[in-house]
């Protein structure tokens, strides 16, 4: 497979996904790839709720 990339289209989308990782706290940044070009940079972020205690209640029985 060639190496030839064009540094502008590298330094193009590792900026967005530098962008993206800063822009959150949790979560995660995928980086999706066709016939060796980066097509596609998606980031899915969590909410992590505080370490409370959270009461569930027990199921019912039948």
């Amino acid at each position: 497979m060639s190496q030839n990339i064009a540094e502008s289209d590298t330094e193009s989308w590792v900026e967005i996904v530098r962008q993206k990782v800063g822009a959150m706290r949790f979560g995660s940044v995928q980086i999706i790839v066709h016939e060796g070009r980066v097509t596609q940079v998606e980031s899915t972020e969590k909410t992590r709720l505080p370490d409370a205690v959270v009461s569930v209640p027990a199921p019912r029985k039948k």
